[in-house]
C-alpha cells in the first residue's frame, strides 16, 4: 500500500483525530467528511475499532503499511510493553523529530526536508526520513540551508517543544536527550488497540 498524499483535513474528520495534533482540522466540521458526514452513525465491529485506530496513528505519522507493520514487529522484539515501545520508535524516526523540533510545521514537510538533504545528524548529511535517532544525537539545519524560507517560517511559527528534546537557538540544533514517556505522547492514541489489531 502507497503513502497518502491526499488531503490531511479529510483524513482527520473521517478518524475524528487530528493527526497534525493541532486540532485545526475539526475545528470547524467536527464531523465526517461527505454529502452524508453529519448523519453518519454506523456502530464498528471490534475489528473495525481496531482497523481505525491502526490507521489513524499510521496517518498521523505518514507512514505506508509496510514501513508501520516493521516497526511494530520491531517494537515487539523490545522488553518494555509493545504498544508503548511502538509509539516510542515512531516518535524516533527522523523525520517525526525533524517537525518536533520545529524546523517544519508538518510531518510531510519534515519528510521532505531531510530527503532534500537539508538536514544532518551527529554533524553528518542524513537523506532518509525513517532514520531513526537514539537519545543524544544532535539534529540540525545543514549550514549551506540555514536560510531556508520555508524552516524560518517555520520556526518562528512554533510556540513550545515536546520536553525530550531540546533545542540550541545559535546552532539551530536540536538534541534528542531522552526517548518519550508515554503520557507525554498523544492521550488520544489507544496503543492497545492495534497491538490488538495486529495479534488477531
Amino acid at each position: 500500500m502507497s503513502r497518502y498524499t491526499g488531503s490531511t483535513y479529510r483524513k482527520s474528520r473521517r478518524f475524528g483525530f487530528s493527526t497534525t495534533e493541532t486540532g485545526k482540522e475539526l475545528a470547524k466540521r467536527p464531523y465526517a467528511p461527505g454529502q452524508h458526514g453529519q448523519s453518519r452513525g454506523k456502530k464498528l465491529s471490534n475489528y473495525g475499532i481496531q482497523l481505525k485506530e491502526k490507521q489513524k496513528v499510521r496517518f498521523m505519522y505518514g507512514l505506508n503499511e509496510k514501513q508501520f507493520h516493521k516497526t511494530f514487529v520491531e517494537a515487539g522484539k523490545l522488553k518494555g510493553v509493545h504498544g508503548e515501545d511502538f509509539l516510542k520508535l515512531l516518535e524516533s524516526r527522523l523525520d517525526n523529530l525533524v517537525y518536533r523540533i520545529g524546523f517544519a510545521t508538518t510531518r510531510s514537510g519534515a519528510r521532505q526536508l531531510v530527503n532534500h538533504g537539508h538536514i544532518t545528524v551527529n554533524g553528518r548529511k542524513v537523506d532518509i526520513p525513517s532514520y531513526r535517532c537514539k537519545p543524544g544525537d544532535v539534529i540540525a539545519i545543514k549550514e549551506q540551508s540555514k536560510n531556508h524560507p520555508a524552516v524560518k517560517a517555520a520556526l518562528e511559527a512554533i510556540h513550545n517543544r515536546v520536553e525530550f528534546i531540546t533545542y540550541d537557538e545559535s546552532k539551530m540544533a536540536g538534541t534528542y536527550v531522552r526517548y518519550p514517556e508515554r503520557s507525554e505522547l498523544n492521550a488520544d492514541i489507544n496503543e492497545s488497540l492495534i497491538v490488538e489489531f495486529y495479534n488477531r
